[in-house]
């Protein structure tokens, strides 16, 4: 067997064992991801009834069905994403890539006519190459995008949970995040693989673009 086909046939075996993947499939939830943000959610209490909520990387929707059900039927889900996702009842898509201004200036004008966000979710992550230099370049430039959205369309007060890679400018990018935001804490969910580098940053009391 040839190694690229032997592992794919690893992670396949893997992924079948996986606890969370069984529990979403029975649970009825498009992905296993949604338990990162349930975790983060029971301890950090992100979600009530009412929220605008913007989700940027929002495909295949696990999130996007989680924030949903938590936010109830007064409260707005604004769902983003290069990639097509199937339809959700309630939630609003946009397709589109955040970088693309066009698509930056849809999704604040869809909120500022719905009144500005509560919460920014973004578990967005790039096309991974396997060259760490270039990919962590590439997730840093997404979430740098996904504060400049959120710097744009959050309330006084807001909130923003974003998945970061360790290493790089995460430093950097954990003290930008400081001058906008009350408070700045890591998050690291028990349905994060332990293998993997990721983690998240929430960012509680948005206190306003000080560059404006």
């Amino acid at each position: 067997m040839a190694p690229k086909k032997r592992k794919r046939n690893n992670w396949l075996q893997r992924h079948k064992r996986d606890i969370f993947v069984r529990k979403a499939r029975s649970h009825g939830y498009r992905s296993r991801a949604v338990y990162k943000l349930q975790e983060i959610d029971e301890r950090d209490h992100l979600f009530h009834q009412g929220q605008v909520v913007l989700e940027l990387g929002a495909a295949p929707g696990g999130w996007t069905q989680y924030a949903h059900g938590r936010v109830g039927p007064r409260g707005t889900v604004v769902a983003v994403d290069v990639i097509d996702m199937a339809p959700i009842t309630g939630v609003i898509f946009i397709h589109g890539d955040i970088t693309d201004l066009a698509v930056k200036k849809r999704i604040i004008d869809l909120l500022q006519g719905d009144g500005l966000a509560d919460l920014v979710i973004s578990d967005i992550a790039p096309n991974i190459s396997g060259i760490r230099v270039i990919d962590q370049s590439r997730a840093l430039a997404l979430v740098e995008q996904s504060l400049e959205v959120a710097l744009d369309v959050l309330r006084p007060g807001g909130t923003l949970l974003v998945k970061l890679f360790a290493g790089g400018d995460i430093p950097d990018f954990r003290h930008r995040c400081a001058l906008y935001f009350k408070q700045c804490v890591v998050r690291k969910p028990t349905a994060s693989k332990g293998r993997s580098r990721e983690f998240y940053l929430l960012a509680r009391g948005f206190i306003g673009d000080i560059r404006r």
